[in-house]
């Protein structure tokens, strides 16, 4: 798998954001559900040119959402997806996150 298929998108929430600024620098991602931790901290590597220390993953299950349609009411769930959070090497930052 690329580098570029492995990291989809980086999740910036408050929380997120709160665990970037501390002294060890944590940065989460969504990822491809198919990369380990392995595939997932070469992919920070290539990409933003930073050493990651470790990396911590977990599956996320997908919400429940209701719409309304012709017939009624229809259930329905968000799709699944997988999270990891990155810690980088101590003073090393990503730049296209940070906005430097």
């Amino acid at each position: 798998m690329r580098a570029d298929e492995v990291i989809i998108e980086p999740i910036l929430s408050e929380k997120s954001n709160i665990a970037r600024e501390q002294e060890c620098k944590k940065y989460t991602f969504k990822v491809d559900p198919r990369a380990n931790k392995f595939e997932i901290m070469s992919a920070v590597k290539m990409l933003f040119g930073v050493n990651p220390t470790s990396c911590n993953v977990m599956n996320v299950g997908g919400k429940p959402k209701m719409t309304r349609g012709k017939g009624g009411y229809i259930k329905g769930y968000r799709p699944d997806w997988k999270k990891a959070i990155v810690t980088l090497a101590k003073g090393e930052q990503i730049g296209a996150i940070e906005g430097v």
